[in-house]
């Protein structure tokens, strides 16, 4: 018999994607019903969140693009509070100001979520050596997507972590679309990670569908970060199952690659996988699509009834 609290995180991992997924696929609801405004979901690659953050602890930074929610909420950012944000509402993280595409949590190491294509790279590079000079435990990681590696500070930025052994862990979730064009007409590498050997740092290519497999990789990566020094690369395949945003209708998709990526679901592949291991019932199952879909109700629940910033506050928390 697996050892029970062994089996419980696996099924908390389980849980936590969910809870993801339902949190995107409802703001994507309340943008064709009530007009929220539009988001980047990352609907598809939620075992990548889960699978890194878990490997994370409390003195560790994260930084983030466009499609944050799912780090968020691996990280233990509240739906309610998360929601609210995104309404635009006061009781939300960063009081309603920044939206889903610009949101920091303080408490919980969330530096800050980047609309800039690549736009983290450069600023965790910045955190990594900020904790370097402070001699700061923790390592910094960073979370972008295949086409932030076209940028020019991707490469700059790995090339100086390498250099000066920043403690900064870069995680490409290469989901195959860079907005609405495909990898393939931008790169002709099939593997991000062999450039980043190429800055002379270890780096490791990985399936981003299974949550387990990404959850390993990632603690190997923070034990080495903290046992040698330096900066690791890991390189998640995975892929979007919604559009750039809402509402991108994925006209532009090949609709047998995309049926293939849905039979690739990671939330289906753990799923079965405990079922299959008799670690998750039929009962079991229900009962977890129960709970996190009263925890999102509730959440809705919260930030619908908050109130908007006082228009006192137009100019606070406005830095230069």
């Amino acid at each position: 018999m697996e050892n029970d609290a062994h089996a419980a995180r696996r099924v908390r991992m389980l849980e936590r994607m969910l809870l993801i997924r339902a949190y995107e696929e409802k703001l994507a609801e309340l943008h064709a019903t009530q007009g929220l405004p539009g988001t980047c979901t990352s609907v598809g690659q939620e075992a990548c969140a889960v699978g890194v953050v878990q490997a994370l602890q409390p003195e560790d930074r994260i930084l983030t693009n466009h499609r944050s929610g799912g780090h968020l909420l691996a990280r233990g950012a509240d739906a309610g509070r998360m929601m609210a944000e995104v309404m635009g509402r006061s009781t939300g993280y960063c009081r309603g100001k920044s939206g889903s595409l610009h949101v920091s949590v303080k408490e919980l190491g969330v530096v800050l979520t980047s609309t800039i294509v690549g736009g983290e790279l450069s600023l965790a590079t910045g955190v990594g050596l900020s904790m370097s000079m402070l001699a700061q435990d923790g390592i910094a990681a960073c979370f972008f997507g295949d086409g932030a590696a076209c940028e020019g500070r991707f490469h700059e930025s790995l090339n100086l972590a390498a250099v000066w052994k920043l403690p900064v862990l870069y995680v490409c979730e290469n989901n195959q679309w860079q907005a609405f064009v495909h990898r393939r007409e931008t790169m002709l590498t099939d593997s991000i990670a062999t450039w980043a050997e190429r800055y002379g740092m270890p780096s490791r290519s990985i399936d981003g569908n299974d949550v387990e497999a990404v959850a390993a990789a990632a603690e190997e990566a923070r034990a080495h970060m903290l046992r040698e020094g330096g900066p690791y690369f890991l390189e998640l395949n995975t892929y979007r199952l919604r559009g750039h945003f809402e509402p991108d209708d994925q006209s532009y998709v090949d609709k047998d690659e995309l049926a293939a990526a849905r039979a690739r679901d990671p939330i289906v592949l753990m799923q079965r996988r405990l079922q299959d291991e008799a670690l998750l019932g039929a009962q079991d199952w229900t009962r977890l699509q129960a709970q996190v879909a009263v925890r999102i109700e509730q959440a809705l629940a919260f930030a619908s009834a908050s109130p908007f910033p006082d228009a006192s506050e137009l100019t606070t928390d406005v830095y230069a």
